[in-house]
């Protein structure tokens, strides 16, 4: 099974922490060049020292705030200018936990504008490279809510399933250019984002024992880490997944009802 990135190069958003920076080590482990985005430079330059470099390697880096679609743009825009981009990860931090019935207008224009837009001007800027050279992974990380929407995630239910939408249309676009586009659906993973989910679920409750029961909803019986997911996507980006595209793939340890 070939699953060398070598001399193949892969931006990878929300690549400072979690799931972003677990697919960068893989990938790059590979021997992808990786190029991380996010907004905070000084966890870039810490997230760049924690990649893998083997001999002829060279990663980088792009400052960008997802909740600016213009500084996305103009990252990605650089980037192109002087790197044949063959993989986009797109990975951002998803919206605030919440009832559906408390979110306010702005809140869905916020998310969609960070998600959707975003990933919308990163495609639109790799499309041309990947076409010339007939290779191209383009992989959403989104949630398994695109499947069964999940409870007290209102907005985040929402957009995550117009980017599924956005996704599978795309992937029928470019499929005869050999460009492949998959989501992968992460469950409960062990990230600030599982955290986050963690506090808000037990404001008025005991968190030890609303982690137990998130812990017990999964058939296997723990909480993913984020390697897991990365090994999922480094999978999808590589010439082994050559056949596979428009699909959603829940990681999650069996949790997702849907078949």
């Amino acid at each position: 099974m070939n699953m060398s990135l070598s001399n193949k190069t892969a931006v990878i958003c929300g690549s400072t922490q979690g799931i972003g920076l677990a697919a960068a080590t893989i990938l790059a482990g590979l021997g992808a060049n990786c190029i991380l985005i996010a907004r905070n430079e000084e966890s870039l330059i810490n997230a760049l020292k924690e990649l893998p470099l083997i001999e002829g390697q060279q990663h980088s880096y792009a400052v960008a705030d997802f909740s600016d679609p213009a500084s996305v743009n103009t990252a990605i825009q650089n980037i192109v200018a002087k790197d044949l981009v063959k993989i986009l990860i797109n990975n951002s931090g998803g919206p605030k936990p919440g009832p559906i019935t408390e979110a306010i207008t702005n809140d869905f224009e916020q998310a969609f504008s960070q998600h959707l837009v975003c990933n919308h001007l990163l495609v639109q800027a790799v499309l041309p490279g990947m076409k010339a050279t007939g290779y191209g992974r383009i992989i959403n990380i989104i949630s398994t809510s695109v499947k069964t929407p999940l409870p007290n995630l209102g907005v985040s239910n929402t957009i995550r399933a117009a980017v599924a939408g956005w996704a599978k249309t795309l992937s029928n676009e470019v499929a005869q250019y050999n460009i492949t586009v998959n989501n992968v659906l992460p469950g409960l993973t062990n990230t600030t984002r599982y955290t986050k989910l963690l506090d808000s679920l037990s404001e008025k409750g005991n968190r030890n024992e609303v982690e137990k029961q998130l812990t017990n909803s999964i058939p296997m019986n723990r909480i993913g880490q984020p390697e897991e997911i990365g090994n999922v996507i480094a999978f999808l980006a590589s010439p082994a997944a050559s056949y596979v595209t428009g699909v959603s793939i829940p990681v999650d340890g069996g949790r997702t009802p849907a078949i």
